[in-house]
Formats: structure tokens, C-alpha cells, sequence
């Protein structure tokens, strides 16, 4: 019983897998963009803008065709449009991948929209993939004949599952080299240690700290070896670090959120509420009889203020989250008034935590 007892308290109270507090270092995904003309549209796409019509004489031209001179259709069935796309880490030739297709211009809407063959660039400018097919929208949009307008969600932009074939990969590094790198999602020295410190109680010796955000890893042999090594590494388990301290106020929609490391000191905290009200009463006044007086309103104002007493509460030295929480509930303030009680006590030196407005 007593060992069970050793080994309840030893055992971490919540272990992390490695792989959720970072990633490896090269293994990112690469964004493609890319510019296009979607046809087949039912009357709603750019009519007569110019881009549009070189963008659609271009694809035209393509096929052998060319308009005549000084030409320029009203391409209300068609419609210039940006393709984005995300290339992920070891993509080959031969994938596919899901594309975001956007109106840029005056088109009310893509549904039924078909995209042209249009590639797709990386930020070297070089293609890495092609894209083409029918496009589905999540939006509607209707416009009645009285000018009345009815839309749902966005009808300008949509996707294409699948739509994009990839032409060309990215060579990331990965075999190359002596070392790995793994970087944190977010600087902590402690959970650096704790990475570094779980990757060497498996693998003795082979990894060490760069800095707060990132440990680099030994890794010898080919990619085989050093995929294994990874998948090893991603899935050991680390007791995350407890984070900093900070209160997030976003003043424009007036959430507040606290994280469970914040501490208060000793403080007497109130809170008042000062109400103002003011009753406007006018009253007409009529002119005695054969006064040649006019007809005049007399304006009657009421003015009340009430103030209402509220008690003094009294914070124990490092309160935490639950007893900060429960006196913020006792006193009833609204999320305008909580902000001026965190910034009173931040700067009072009673709130142990970054006060942090967005």
C-alpha cells in the first residue's frame, strides 16, 4: 500500500504529448496563390471590367482564339477571381489539394461558377501546382426586381475539394544535416527543460536547449532513421509548465479572461454605482383670454441622483483564481467596471499578473 501511495504522488498530474506544444523545424506548410477566371456564371460576374476581359482573352488564346481588336465582351458570366491554397510539408507531385477560390471584383456570386485551369505560385514565383473545377459556395445571394436584396453567408467565395494537382515539392532539409531542431509554440524556458530533459530520459544524450524556444536534437542515418525518430520523440509525454500570469482584456468587447496563475495581495476592494436620472416634464401654457398672449411650452425638468452603498470586501494575501472569481461575483460589476478594478489593482501592486489590453 505504501509503494501504490509512492507511486499515486510521483506520477505527473497531467502529461502533455510533445508533439502538441511544438513542431519540428522545416515542417511547415507553404501558401500558393494564384489569379483566375471562373466561367459559367448566371449573370453575375464581372461584367465589363477591364482585368477581366484580359484575364478571359488570355485563357481564350490558350485554345487558339483571338478576339479582334479593340473588342471587349461584357463577361457577365464570368468572373476574375484569387485562388489560394496551402502546400503541406512532403507534398509530391501527383496530390491534391483543397483550394479557396475569391471574387476581386464587382461579381455578386460564383455559385455555379466553374475555375479555369490557372496555376498556382509559391513566394519564389516558381508553379507548384495546377488547379481547375466546379466551385462550392456556402452563400446565396438574390436580388428581386423592387431593388430588394437578399443574401446568406458570403456568395463570392468558395472552394474546390481536391481541385489542385501539385507539380512540384519542397525540399524541406529534412535529411540533411546532424541535427533536428524542435521549436515551441511559445517561449517557456521551463517547458524547454522539460522537452529536453523527457527526449534525453529516452534517448540519453541527444538533445539539448538552444534557447527558451527551441532544443536541438541529434539525428544520424537516413530518412527512415530520423521519421522513426520523430514519431518517438512526438508522442513521449512532458508535464507542461504553468504559464505566466496575465490578465487579457479586449476593450473593445469588454472579455476578460484569467488565467489560473494569477494572485492577488492584500486589497479592500468597492465598488460604487452612480445613477442619474433625469425626467423631462414640458407643459403648454395658454395666454389669458383676449390677452393676445400665444400659446408657449414650459419646460419642467426633475433631476434625482442615487448612489448605491455597496461593502468593502476584503482580499487575503495571494488569493487565487476561485476567491478572485467569487469576490468579482459578489460585487455584480459589469465587464467595464471589472477592467477599472484590474487596472486600480495593477497599479495599487496588489495583482500579481500582466495586465495585457487588447
Amino acid at each position: 500500500m505504501l509503494l501504490l501511495a509512492g507511486l499515486s504522488f510521483s506520477a505527473p498530474a497531467h502529461a502533455e504529448r510533445i508533439k502538441d506544444m511544438g513542431q519540428f523545424q522545416g515542417l511547415r506548410a507553404n501558401q500558393l496563390t494564384g489569379y483566375g477566371i471562373v466561367v459559367g456564371l448566371a449573370g453575375t460576374g464581372d461584367d465589363s471590367l477591364d482585368y477581366s476581359t484580359l484575364g478571359m482573352k488570355g485563357a481564350i488564346s490558350r485554345f487558339g482564339l483571338t478576339l479582334p481588336p479593340g473588342l471587349n465582351p461584357a463577361l457577365k458570366n464570368a468572373a476574375a477571381v484569387m485562388i489560394t491554397a496551402e502546400l503541406p510539408p512532403f507534398a509530391k507531385p501527383g496530390q491534391r489539394l483543397d483550394v479557396t477560390v475569391s471574387a476581386i471584383g464587382k461579381a455578386k456570386s460564383l455559385r455555379g461558377g466553374t475555375l479555369v485551369l490557372a496555376p498556382l505560385y509559391g513566394a519564389d514565383g516558381q508553379i507548384y501546382a495546377m488547379v481547375q473545377g466546379n466551385l462550392v459556395i456556402g452563400g446565396l445571394g438574390v436580388d428581386a426586381a423592387d431593388g430588394s436584396k437578399l443574401t446568406v453567408n458570403v456568395p463570392s467565395s468558395g472552394r474546390i475539394a481536391s481541385g489542385a494537382t501539385v507539380e512540384r515539392s519542397v525540399d524541406t532539409g529534412f535529411a540533411a544535416g546532424d541535427w533536428l531542431t524542435f521549436n515551441l509554440h511559445q517561449f517557456d524556458a521551463t517547458n524547454a527543460k522539460r522537452v529536453a530533459d523527457a527526449i534525453n530520459a529516452s534517448i540519453p544524450g541527444s538533445a539539448s536547449m538552444i534557447d527558451g524556444a527551441s532544443i536541438a536534437i541529434r539525428a544520424a542515418g537516413n530518412g527512415d532513421d530520423r521519421m522513426r525518430l520523430m514519431s518517438r520523440i512526438e508522442n513521449l509525454g512532458v508535464e507542461r509548465a504553468d504559464p505566466p500570469a496575465k490578465v487579457i482584456v479586449n476593450a473593445r468587447t469588454g472579455t476578460v479572461v484569467i488565467n489560473g496563475a494569477v494572485r492577488v495581495g492584500t486589497a479592500a476592494i468597492t465598488q460604487g454605482k452612480l445613477t442619474v436620472s433625469i425626467k423631462e416634464s414640458p407643459m403648454v401654457v395658454q395666454p389669458a383670454p383676449f390677452s393676445r398672449g400665444e400659446t408657449a411650452v414650459e419646460q419642467s425638468s426633475d433631476i434625482k441622483v442615487t448612489e448605491e452603498a455597496r461593502p468593502v470586501f476584503m482580499m487575503k494575501p495571494s488569493a487565487s483564481l476561485a476567491e478572485l472569481v467569487d469576490s468579482i461575483n459578489r460585487l455584480g460589476v459589469a465587464p467595464g467596471d471589472l477592467v477599472a478594478i484590474l487596472e486600480a489593482l495593477s497599479q495599487a501592486g496588489a495583482l500579481t499578473a500582466e495586465l495585457v489590453i487588447i
